[in-house]
């Protein structure tokens, strides 16, 4: 409904207030009749047009508030005549632009003016100081430019000052009689030059923003004074100097907010002597030292940001568990140390880029509400920490951390970031990485991480994929075959792709391949070639485990978890799995080549294939070579059996699948058979025997029951084959190298 004009009937009513409804249409030009009003409230309406000039003759008019309307036009000047105001707001009028009506001036008995994001353009007038009774002025968030007139802070009433949010430039005005100031807000501006000392003076000030302009000069060691000062706000200046020494030492001060200046010297002592400073932002200066050591003893703390200064020293210890923390953030500075056993209980942020070492402590999860955690470009030590469930973005990289990734990681479920990066992590890359579904930046680069990339990762939605240097084999996910991940698997000769873009820069896991398993190129153990797989002439062995015919769900499992475990093994004794090619119809081994080939090659003179014996015709299988070989085959096999987890049996153990380097060196080879077990020691029952005839233990021939024993036995025929020169199956169809010894 329009304004209600019957109430101009109500003669005597001194109070009308229609805020907060749906009242419409314009002001009334003839609401001068309600003549005897006292206090008009029309705030949060929908009134438009021009506000009217007759509202200038509600002469009586102590309070005016014509809040968020979208009245047009500007301000009536007539307001001026107001000369019993009181309170005026005229705030939110966005449709309004405006100057600041000079006729304010006549406003002698007004106390409170509200101006706040109502497009005032044009300057301050100087005029504005014969409002000689305003305590409260609030003209921020507006477009006021020019200086501020050195008449404001003329005014003895002055209480409260918002000027924050405007395109003010020029001084702040030097001299400053309004002692009774309590709060002086005019950060956002373009204000220069320097703070005024007679803001020192300012004995009832409480709140002083000055943050987001361009100030510069020493902060007055007199504001380090001030009985009542509560909040100071002077970030992203070009303030210069040490802060005042005696901050906090004589009021009860909440919050320091000095970040991106050019400070120099210590923060100050007595910061917290009087137990109520919860914010310290002092980030982005040039401040030195160490600490406070009353920050040790700060229970009120709740938010540290000093980032990017050149402190050094410890962390006062009882920094780390204040009980009401919450966002710690230290790095780039020179801190040294350790981390606590435990941390804050409400800590959600820490940022620590530093000299700190020692080991990441387990309890660092004991933060309840910690999601994130930065810690990189430290010495820390030892292994990653496994219960970070909590955990949104966590930064490692550029320590020393080592040991393998946590196989529980899946229940980092709340996981988004995850950098691991040059550090000392071995082994595989979990599958269960992949059930992060909520990850999209993963850096897991220039790390000894090894083996295959498990399939899942190519669920994850990665904006950012990293996983270059590191020792990782076989294909990479199918996802991650384009453009998009160029740079994501740099320096792992071992990787390839079965469509690769010509960005991605990897070997084709196939054409390469496959076209090369010819019986040219057959060598003796298996059903295994030797192929040349790059330009730069690298040879590798591939051995065919399936061809034409789809494995069962269940083999195909086990053949997979095989593969994850030996392509992550590194020994000197074992032969290097560098990866696995699979499709549904033939899964190839891809393995480390030797120059010798074979032990039986160079034992067994007449099993030699003729392809590759022309160099070697001459040279003789010697007693330290004979020696060499055992020992290397040993010290393999003992591997596999007591350092491997979970333990493996060969379960073919043979001369043919000991192969030798230049040097003669002894290494196992051909997995195929293998047996993974749950324990060492453990007893398992296979559905047939399988290995090669003369190496088969005959309890194995008996029961179908396997354990490490087993290979053993082989290893024995093995010495046997190297101190007599006898093959393996010398003698008729029923007898065997062994029983010959025996």
């Amino acid at each position: 409904m329009e304004f209600p004009r019957a109430l101009y009937n109500c003669s005597k009513l001194e109070v009308l207030d229609l805020s907060q409804n749906f009242f419409y249409g314009a002001i009334p030009n003839d609401i001068h009749r309600m003549s005897q009003l006292q206090e008009l409230s029309l705030e949060g309406n929908n009134f438009d047009g021009n506000i009217p000039a007759s509202i200038g003759r509600l002469t009586k008019l102590r309070k005016l508030m014509l809040i968020s309307c979208p009245f047009i036009g500007s301000f009536p000047p007539e307001i001026g005549n107001l000369s019993n105001l009181e309170e005026l707001g005229l705030v939110d009028n966005s449709k309004i632009v405006s100057t600041f009506p000079s006729e304010f001036r006549k406003l002698k008995k007004l106390k409170f003016l509200w101006m706040a994001k109502t497009n005032l353009i044009g300057e301050i007038p100087n005029t504005i100081g014969e409002m000689e009774a305003l305590e409260h002025l609030d003209l921020s968030t507006n477009s006021l430019t020019g200086k501020i007139p050195d008449s404001l802070f003329m005014l003895k009433n002055l209480r409260i000052v918002y000027l924050y949010k405007n395109k003010l430039s020029g001084e702040i005005p030097r001299v400053v009689k309004a002692l009774n100031l309590d709060i002086v807000d005019l950060s956002e501006n373009n204000l220069a030059g320097i703070v005024p000392d007679d803001f020192g003076k300012l004995k009832n000030l409480t709140g002083l923003a000055l943050f987001l302009n361009q100030l510069s000069g020493k902060i007055p060691n007199s504001i380090g004074r001030l009985p009542r000062l509560i909040h100071l706000g002077l970030f992203n200046n070009n303030f210069s100097g040490s802060l005042p020494l005696e901050l906090g030492r004589y009021s009860m001060l909440k919050r320091l907010w000095v970040s991106t200046n050019k400070l120099t010297g210590q923060l100050p002592e007595h910061l917290c002597d009087n137990g109520k400073l919860v914010e310290v932002i002092a980030s982005e200066n040039q401040l030195v030292g160490e600490l406070p050591k009353s920050f040790g003893n700060c229970s009120s703390l709740q938010l540290v940001k000093i980032y990017r200064n050149n402190f050094s020293g410890n962390i006062p210890s009882g920094l780390w568990t204040s009980s009401n923390l919450n966002i710690l953030m230290l790095s780039d500075n020179s801190f040294t140390g350790e981390l606590p056993e435990r941390l804050a209980w409400n800590l959600s942020r820490l940022e620590m880029n530093n000299n700190f070492s020692g080991k990441i402590p387990q309890g660092v999860s004991s933060s309840r509400n910690l999601l994130v955690l930065k810690a990189s470009n430290n010495l820390f030590n030892g292994t990653i920490p496994r219960d970070l469930s909590g955990l949104t973005t966590l930064f490692l990289d550029q320590n020393r951390l080592s040991g393998t990734l946590p196989s529980d990681i899946n229940s980092w479920k709340l996981l988004n970031t995850l950098n691991l990066s040059r550090n000392e992590i071995f082994g595989q890359i979990p599958e269960e990485l992949g059930s992060l579904l909520g990850l999209t930046e993963l850096d897991l680069s220039e790390n000894q991480l090894s083996g295959l990339i498990p399939s899942k990762l190519g669920l994850l939605k990665l904006t950012s994929f990293n996983l270059s240097s590191n020792h990782l084999t076989g294909n990479i996910p199918s996802e991650f075959e384009n453009d998009a991940y160029a740079h994501s698997f740099l320096n792992n000769p071992g990787l390839c792709a079965n469509r690769p873009s010509r960005s991605l820069n990897l070997e084709n896991c196939k054409s390469d391949i496959l076209s090369r398993l010819i019986a040219n190129n057959l060598i003796g153990f298996g059903r295994s070639y030797r192929v040349v797989i790059n330009h730069s002439g690298d040879i590798v062995v591939v051995k065919k485990i399936w061809n034409n015919r789809k494995l069962e769900g269940k083999l195909e499992k086990e053949l997979m978890a095989k593969v994850q475990i030996f392509s992550s093994i590194r020994h000197a004794n074992m032969v290097k799995l560098l990866y696995c090619i699979s499709n549904d119809n033939s899964k190839l081994l891809v393995y480390k080549y030797l120059d010798n080939y074979s032990m039986d090659r160079w034992l067994h003179r007449k099993s030699r294939a003729t392809t590759f014996s022309s160099s070697v015709n001459h040279v003789i299988l010697d007693w330290s070579k004979r020696l060499c070989i055992a020992v290397g085959a040993a010290q393999g096999l003992s591997y596999m059996h007591h350092d491997c987890s979970p333990p493996i049996v060969h379960r073919d153990m043979k001369s043919r699948n000991i192969l030798l380097d230049l040097d003669f060196n002894a290494q196992i080879a051909d997995f195929g058979l293998a047996k993974i077990l749950i324990k060492e020691g453990e007893l398992a029952t296979m559905l047939a025997v399988a290995g090669s005839f003369g190496y088969i233990a005959p309890e194995y021939a008996r029961t179908t029951r396997i354990n490490e024993k087993i290979d053993v036995y082989s290893f024995g025929v093995i010495i046997l084959e190297l101190t007599t020169g006898r093959k393996a199956n010398d003698g008729d169809e029923h007898s065997s190298l062994a029983e010959w010894a025996l």
